[in-house]
């Protein structure tokens, strides 16, 4: 009876109210642990580099693998009895997916995934958003590195923490206005603009250096805010991924779940890249390694005039310049590299638009088949 009027109250809410709170307290848990991670793991627990390495490498594999075995479990279904696919052939109006096929039989793992591999569009939107996630985390991973080493003299902590919380709430703010650009201009030209703004702002930083506080505090905070936002954005992408593969395969429905998984497996590794290759960076440029431990004194081995220790200010101007190119660098590294790839990408425009003409006859075709039936 003590459970029985929660329950019925929980089951008369919304659906829209009931995954809205799911995805904020996932979402709420996830960024607190991606945010905090590494400092926790490398300054509080105090690890070893190989224990830290061996954590994320298994960490790699799971977060990699497990999207596309869900995929492929949801999805297996769908994929029996598919005909042939069907080839791009020339009119005159442009080149349009061939609708004829014979039944194939069922599609293995193996050929769904050789298909995949000739998706011109799907490898290219792969290897960009793999940069995508390596820079939405490792500006997570070091946003509390950047904060202390280059702000810390010029900000208080309350300020930090609302620089901190800006960065997470903006991106969903943001893409209130991004969504109507995106309807007006297409997704592709919106992205493509975030890559260059994201380019144009860290050639900026880059330019007036270290030593303005002012603009590092908006640079950082809007460096997270447009990353995030981009991510967001791309969703809407894959979905247009999920219709090409349709119409190319002549699929009876969509693989929606397999496909999203296979984006997950190939872009996930940024993840785990983010903290390894930032840590390495860092401990190049600057010989700072974040896990070197002071060594402790033996006991009964204490002097008791002991050397004194070296001076900080000697090693902290290089640190903070360390910690300033990583800053900006590394942006305008992402921002070339997903500029050129996604020049690349072709399923806008009126590639997109034939594409969706071409969904929408499959779904009219394969509608009335089902009526003749």
């Amino acid at each position: 009876m003590g459970l029985g009027w929660p329950q019925a109250w929980l089951l008369d809410l919304p659906t829209a109210v009931v995954y809205g709170s799911l995805t904020l307290f996932i979402t709420v848990l996830h960024n607190v642990f991606l945010l905090y991670y590494v400092d926790t793991f490398v300054s509080v627990y105090k690890i070893s580099k190989a224990a830290f390495w061996v954590g994320e490498t298994v960490f790699l594999l799971w977060n990699s693998l497990n999207d596309p075995l869900f995929g492929w479990l949801s999805d297996r279904q769908f994929l029996s009895s598919q005909p042939r696919p069907g080839s791009w052939q020339g009119s005159g109006g442009g080149s349009t997916p061939c609708l004829c096929g014979e039944e194939a039989g069922n599609i293995t793992l193996g050929q769904y995934l050789w298909q995949l591999a000739h998706h011109r569009n799907f490898l290219w939107f792969v290897v960009m958003d793999l940069v995508q996630v390596f820079h939405c985390h490792f500006n997570s991973n070091f946003f509390p590195l950047f904060l202390e080493h280059l702000l810390s003299d010029h900000i208080s902590l309350s300020t930090g923490s609302f620089l901190l919380g800006i960065s997470y709430v903006a991106p969903h703010l943001n893409n209130l206005y991004f969504l109507p650009l995106c309807r007006r201009w297409g997704v592709y030209t919106v992205v493509r603009g975030l890559f260059l703004l994201k380019l144009g702002l860290s050639l900026l930083m880059l330019l007036a250096g270290p030593d303005r506080p002012g603009l590092l505090c908006l640079f950082i905070a809007s460096n997270r805010v447009f990353t995030e936002g981009t991510c967001k954005l791309l969703t809407l992408v894959v979905t247009d991924l999920v219709d090409e593969d349709l119409v190319l395969n002549r699929r009876k429905q969509a693989a929606s779940a397999l496909l999203f998984g296979m984006v997950a497996l190939v872009t996930k590794p940024g993840q785990t890249l983010a903290p390894l290759l930032g840590t390495w960076l860092l401990c190049f440029y600057t010989g700072h390694d974040l896990f070197q431990q002071s060594p402790l004194t033996p006991v009964g081995r204490a002097q008791p005039w002991p050397e004194p220790p070296a001076p900080p200010p000697v090693q902290a101007p290089t640190l903070r310049q360390g910690c300033f190119y990583l800053l900006v660098l590394v942006p305008i590294t992402c921002a070339l590299l997903q500029l050129f790839t996604w020049s690349k990408f072709t399923l806008h425009g009126r590639r997109l638009r034939m594409v969706k003409a071409q969904r929408q006859n499959l779904s009219q075709v394969q509608t009335l088949d089902i009526k003749t039936v």
